[in-house]
């Protein structure tokens, strides 16, 4: 793909996310073939955004999530500063195609982990790491059939990026936790309440985040201090409609909640 088939493909994707609409696919022309492709395509959004990336989302680092948007494999997407909502605020109001809410590990960044040849260890990641926070995506997708474009185009669309939410830093002792087997609840107040566990993100949140910081580091790109990655859904993902109360509970690690619009 050259400059100008990179610019149209973003430009289309990022007009849809802002009205609110969906295509069927990228057309041929524009379309990415590549993970590399759809990563180029997703950059151009570092120009939209008037703030720094607030972070990094992981989307299909469980079964189910691969299965929801038919992803064989993780794939990583931006989080944007003013897509971020306050934990206990308000999505606003406003179609989205997906509908779900995914419940999840997040971890914000303490120090720099730049590009490098050789890849990062779990241990090296977890050092840099400054805190570990609960946090809820709402996700949405800009394509009709989401779950058959592909990874390629799914990545152009920013990875099924949309709403985040993070509660405050968890006050636990999480480093001596094993965050694979420690419960997860994930609640509608009045109509659903489902249980999964850490290890339903790449069998470890810490792993799923290593896998970003080496992701980023294959595509040249830094994770910067300060940056939030939140690492992947811990159970199925919840149908979410408007008025939802949807609760993350994580026990001694902590709860977010977020009122859907």
């Amino acid at each position: 793909m050259n400059d100008a088939s990179l610019q149209a493909a973003s430009d289309l994707l990022y007009e849809h996310w802002m009205q609110g609409s969906v295509i069927s696919g990228l057309a041929v022309d524009i379309r990415p073939v590549t993970r590399e492709e759809g990563y180029a395509i997703q950059a151009r959004l570092d120009e939209r955004s008037r703030s720094p990336v607030y972070g990094w989302k992981i989307a299909a680092t469980s079964i189910a999530g691969q299965a929801h948007i038919g992803a064989d494999g993780p794939i990583a997407g931006r989080i944007l500063a003013e897509r971020v909502i306050p934990c206990a605020g308000v999505v606003p109001a406003g179609p989205n195609h997906m509908a779900v809410a995914e419940i999840e590990f997040a971890f914000r960044m303490g120090r720099d982990l730049d590009p490098r040849p050789e890849g990062f260890s779990v241990e090296e990641v977890l050092a840099a790491v400054e805190t570990l926070h609960v946090a809820i995506e709402i996700p949405d997708s800009r394509y009709e059939d989401f779950a058959h474009v592909g990874a390629p185009q799914l990545i152009a669309d920013n990875a099924c990026a949309h709403y985040f939410i993070a509660a405050e830093a968890s006050t636990a002792d999480w480093r001596s936790i094993d965050l694979a087997t420690h419960r997860v609840i994930g609640r509608i107040e009045g109509k659903i309440e489902q249980e999964g566990s850490g290890g339903n993100v790449l069998g470890d949140p810490r792993i799923a985040l290593t896998w970003l910081a080496n992701e980023l580091s294959s595509l040249g790109i830094t994770l910067q201090k300060g940056q939030t990655v939140t690492t992947g859904t811990c159970i199925s993902p919840l149908a979410i409609s408007s008025g939802d109360l949807v609760t993350a509970d994580f026990g001694s690690l902590g709860t977010a909640t977020v009122r859907i619009g």
